[in-house]
């Protein structure tokens, strides 16, 4: 089915297009938190690069609906292209909330759930730029983010303890768990679109 009618293979270009808009939202949220230096300017770079995610997940529809033939399943394209727009807009979402809640500086936990989002983010777009070639490497990078997803669900678990353990400030304490859990819905995101590239796998196998 991959590479099915030349034309179609337009569809694997945005997708990979898509994917590395991703990574790079996540380069700069990583950056964001590593140097918390100026929060806002590096909150707008993160939304211009999800108003470009936005741009590709409409041009993927469009195309989608004016599209005869598809390389793979109408509904794997819709659903891949909805859960890549989920990805960016988390990420986006994560760094808002380090503005909303005026964070004068991140903690060790907030960094290492960046690191690992932008893990995710570079496993997933290794995964998509094989599309149209060999299955068996989506496969193994599906199961990266599916173990780093694993790690940041025990990072956000163990941030969270510690906050009511330490934390006295009530309003503090809603505040960050509001944040790690923004963070760890990211990898979420993350996973959902390797199960959808998985699907994928299975069924043009």
């Amino acid at each position: 089915m991959f590479g099915l009618i030349p034309k179609e293979e337009k569809f694997f270009t945005m997708f990979k297009e898509m994917s590395a808009n991703i990574t790079e939202g996540a380069r700069l949220l990583k950056e964001m938190l590593d140097n918390f230096d100026d929060p806002q300017a590096s909150q707008r770079r993160i939304k211009d690069v999800e108003h470009r995610g936005d741009a590709i997940t409409h041009d993927i529809i469009q195309k989608l609906n004016k599209s005869f033939i598809t390389p793979f399943d109408r509904e794997d394209i819709y659903s891949l292209a909805s859960a890549l727009d989920d990805m960016i807009d988390l990420i986006d979402a994560s760094a808002i909330r380090f503005i909303m809640y005026n964070v004068e500086k991140p903690t060790a936990e907030a960094k290492e759930l960046a690191f690992i989002i932008l893990q995710s983010c570079q496993a997933v777009e290794k995964a998509v730029s094989h599309l149209g070639g060999k299955f068996e490497h989506i496969a193994e990078h599906c199961v990266e983010v599916n173990a780093l997803e694993n790690e940041a669900d025990r990072v956000c678990r163990e941030a969270i303890s510690r906050l009511f353990d330490e934390e006295k400030d009530p309003i503090q304490l809603i505040k960050w768990k509001e944040i790690y859990e923004t963070l760890e819905r990211a990898t979420d995101k993350c996973e959902d679109a390797a199960n959808i590239l998985e699907s994928v796998v299975v069924k043009n196998a």
